[in-house]
């Protein structure tokens, strides 16, 4: 009996993930029933009735009190709820994926989608070089994968799986009807990438949240940790890298506009800065996040301040031990 406690205990999250697969699915159906319109509407007043009842609002409203301290709690609390419905609306559009991005230039009264920067993409695909693109938890963050597939640009999106089983199972089978390349998240995974580049690929990834062994950059004025991959990436292949942001529209439309390439500060060796790279991609990120506040994932912890003196006294004890 205590053996099938301990088995439960430490198998108790994926059973209850598993559990819920039934009910993610059926809310995935209904999503489907209801059409794009419909069921982005209801996922987001669902969210922004929801959403400021939940324990994450509190993380949302310290971080936007940090963000913009010149902001009344008023303007603040309008910005979490607008938050909160933006990610109510991307969930539910999950079931429509595969019709949210209908860019036809033939037909542009009948489009969800207005792409700047479309000769960028045409470039990327034809120039015969590798590329890194990186982008942000904005609007409904999947569509620029969905974009490249279009337009026939092979491009593999980095992405780190949900906590929860069936919402994982379920967004992947999602993704893989509708995105090109896909490489979870974890160990091993970088070599996946570098293959990726390696065969002029290119590969996409989103790097505005935390990141344990990352980097430090500064985001609306506070240190926080970026994960330093394309930094790293950029520096050994030296290819060329862009940014790319979706931003949502009335009535269920979207715009999406692709960067040109950044030019990325370098070292002594004429080599990218790693650090410096992931600056300035942070930087780019945040002037998006400033234009639409609403649009972006407050939710999430982005500054630890407790990583960041944590991951400096380990630095500084290895210092100590290699003198």
């Amino acid at each position: 009996m205590l053996r099938l406690a301990l088995i439960l205990k430490r198998h108790w999250p994926r059973i209850a993930g598993l559990a819920t697969l039934p009910l993610i699915r059926g809310l995935f159906l209904l999503a489907r029933l209801l059409g794009p319109a419909r069921a982005s509407d209801a996922g987001g007043a669902l969210f922004r009735r929801v959403g400021p009842r939940l324990p994450a609002h509190a993380t949302a409203m310290a971080n936007l009190r940090a963000a913009f301290p010149e902001r009344d709690e008023a303007a603040l609390q309008a910005i979490a709820r607008e938050a909160w419905d933006n990610l109510g609306r991307t969930g539910a559009e999950y079931a429509h994926l595969h019709t949210l991005f209908d860019f036809d230039p033939a037909v542009p009264e009948s489009q969800r989608m207005d792409v700047k920067g479309l000769a960028q993409f045409e470039s990327l695909r034809d120039d015969g070089r590798p590329g890194l693109i990186f982008s942000a938890h904005l609007a409904n963050w999947e569509l620029p994968a969905i974009c490249a597939a279009k337009y026939g640009l092979e491009a593999t999106a980095v992405f780190r799986p949900p906590n929860n089983p069936a919402a994982a199972r379920l967004v992947q089978e999602v993704r893989r009807e509708t995105m090109g390349g896909l490489a979870a998240a974890g160990p091993g995974a970088v070599f996946a990438m570098q293959g990726v580049i390696e065969r002029g690929g290119h590969l996409g990834q989103l790097v505005d949240q935390h990141f344990t062994r990352g980097v430090v950059v500064e985001f609306f004025g506070r240190p926080c940790l970026a994960n330093p991959l394309l930094g790293k990436l950029a520096r050994h292949y030296d290819c060329p890298v862009h940014g790319v942001r979706v931003i949502r529209r009335p009535g269920q439309r979207f715009g999406l506009e692709l960067t040109e390439a950044l030019d990325l500060p370098r070292d002594a060796d004429g080599l990218i800065d790693v650090q410096g790279a992931m600056q300035a991609m942070t930087r780019v990120v945040e002037a998006w996040v400033r234009e639409n506040p609403g649009q972006w994932l407050w939710m999430h912890r982005r500054w630890r301040p407790d990583m960041i003196r944590k991951q400096a006294l380990t630095r500084s004890v290895a210092h100590a031990d290699a003198r």
